[in-house]
């Protein structure tokens, strides 16, 4: 089995989209990073490898098996063993993983550039494995609170955060489905349609707002999501949190 040492892990826990695993240039500096002391590499199929970077379903059994207590982390002098961590790639990205001694991938993280090119540089000369994952069966079913990845493609850490407390604040907002709140809001966002806003229903009007937002990040979106989570103690919170960060200055490299 192959193995990295001293592995840099910045984890992103609860993540089932790949694309709110950050990478190493949208770590920041208040960004809790660990090290590893030993991780197994495996150098997977991509269908797998997808399977475990855009979902928290269980993994194969085979592979909890191969990873079972191989990995140990380290703090100061404190070498402690991981239940089923690993390094995951396909061969074109790459992923680390800990269930925390769950069989889902509760945790992920990316490398740093100087490891993830030593990955790259070991799996050369093996062939990908697929721990007998079928994937006949798997779906993976994007909505709201889950948006497709071209939803977010460009954007940054702090703009898919933000969105994400958008798509958090519309979705009480359907939940709730009052008429006039929903034409309100649509008219803040699309005022010059405020004519023709009056005279839509529910569903009507929730499509045209729901598709008026949920592609791109401006400074639109930005107002919109301030203003609809305002006195949502915990979404202003988390508004606040995201605006007050720094991106990237990790040193590790």
């Amino acid at each position: 089995m192959l193995y990295l040492h001293d592995v840099w892990v910045n984890w992103f826990e609860g993540e089932e989209n790949g694309y709110n695993v950050c990478y190493f240039h949208e770590w920041r500096k208040e960004d809790k990073i660990e090290l590893l002391d030993q991780v197994p590499l495996l150098y997977i199929t991509e269908n797998l490898y997808n399977y475990i970077e855009n979902d928290m379903h269980e993994l194969p059994k085979p592979m909890l098996d191969v990873i079972y207590k191989r990995a140990y982390s380290r703090k100061g002098q404190e070498r402690n063993v991981m239940e089923y961590a690993a390094i995951i790639t396909d061969g074109n990205d790459i992923m680390v993983i800990d269930t925390i001694g769950y069989q889902i991938p509760v945790r992920k993280s990316r490398l740093i550039p100087r490891q993830e090119q030593l990955v790259y540089d070991m799996i050369q000369n093996t062939k990908a494995q697929s721990f007998k994952f079928d994937d006949r069966h798997y779906k993976k079913e994007y909505h709201m609170l889950s948006l497709e990845p071209e939803l977010v493609f460009g954007l940054t850490r702090k703009e898919r955060q933000l969105k994400q407390l958008l798509m958090m604040g519309l979705d009480q907002l359907r939940t709730a489905n009052n008429l006039g709140e929903l034409r309100y809001w649509l008219t803040e966002w699309d005022p010059k349609n405020y004519p023709y806003i009056r005279d839509m229903n529910e569903d009507q009007v929730w499509q045209a707002l729901y598709n008026g937002v949920k592609k791109g990040w401006t400074s639109y979106h930005e107002d919109l999501c301030a203003k609809l989570i305002k006195g949502q103690p915990f979404l202003e919170k988390l508004y606040e949190m995201e605006n007050g960060k720094e991106e990237n200055a990790s040193k590790l490299q």
